[in-house]
């Protein structure tokens, strides 16, 4: 990570802030590259992973590039069709649905991965967020269903410590960038889809519950007041925290892990229906988000 700083400094890659953004510092871009350096010590280990981990490498430096010069959806897109293509036919997505349903499952983790970058906007919230479902992967890889290698798990885990002591600071050393939010999102998503499949129990989708709660309702919330869901906002819920309501990044950061934390526990532990811990978990997230938002985003809409 060091290396990379004194590279970042001299390529001048850095982040500018705008008025979309949540910091008002110029700061290092791209810290999230250590997850590709990460990944590359996981192919070394486990080269039968090699499908996934190219898939990776794929997604993770087009975002670097994006990173560098904006490229556009369609250039994107191609690029984050391809990784995912890679990470399906490694765990046998396409041996196991119907066509139909492979296109709906596309549609998912894309929207996955760009719901974590989106969710990506203050200091310390990837790598705690992460750090949390990376640590609840593992312990139920240890205590409840052997799914995969534990150091295709550990190497996040060490990657994420690293970029958080970077991160995690009231004025941060630098940011993931599109590179981290995305590389780790996608690294993320297998290990959720090769749980799932493993132990045929969906509760662990429930793993991103609250980036998903946010993300989906915000999208409604936008489209509610006309906006064009593709541009830069600032309308997430952290934000609003962040932004208008002045609560510090950090403190905001760990209200969002810790929710995900205490959702994982209750995944984990209740002996629950999915429908029924689906409901349990997300409903108060919603709740809070329609109760709340709306006498806090005033500000924002005037």
């Amino acid at each position: 990570m060091l290396l990379y700083f004194k590279i970042a400094d001299h390529f001048n890659i850095i982040d500018h802030p705008n008025e979309r953004s949540s910091h008002s510092e110029v700061t290092i871009r791209g810290g999230g590259i250590i997850y590709l350096f990460a990944a590359l010590v996981a192919l070394v280990l486990h080269p039968e992973f090699w499908m996934p981990i190219l898939g990776l490498f794929i997604i993770g430096i087009i975002s670097f590039v994006d990173d560098r010069i904006t490229l556009s959806g369609k250039v994107r897109i191609v690029f984050h069709l391809a990784a995912v293509t890679l990470l399906f036919l490694s765990i046998g997505i396409f041996q196991m649905l119907p066509f139909w349903a492979s296109i709906l499952l596309y549609i998912l983790v894309i929207g996955v991965i760009n719901a974590y970058n989106f969710m990506d906007g203050i200091n310390g919230i990837t790598g705690a967020y992460s750090i949390v479902v990376l640590g609840g992967l593992q312990y139920v890889n240890y205590e409840v269903i052997n799914f995969i290698q534990p150091d295709l798990i550990w190497l996040p885990i060490l990657a994420t410590l690293v970029f958080l002591f970077f991160n995690f600071r009231k004025r941060a050393k630098c940011f993931a960038g599109d590179v981290g939010s995305v590389t780790i999102a996608f690294w993320i998503i297998f290990l959720v889809l090769k749980l799932v499949l493993v132990s045929e129990n969906y509760a662990y989708v429930l793993f991103l519950a609250v980036y998903g709660v946010d993300t989906v309702l915000t999208i409604i919330h936008r489209l509610k007041l006309k906006h064009n869901i593709f541009d830069a906002h600032r309308l997430h819920f952290y934000q609003i925290l962040a932004n208008e309501q002045k609560w510090p990044h950090l403190l905001v950061s760990t209200v969002y892990a810790v929710l995900q934390l205490g959702i994982i526990v209750a995944v984990v532990y209740l002996p629950w229906h999915f429908l029924t811990v689906f409901l349990v978990t997300t409903i108060p997230l919603v709740l809070i988000y329609c109760l709340i938002k709306p006498r806090i985003v005033v500000v924002t809409e005037m």
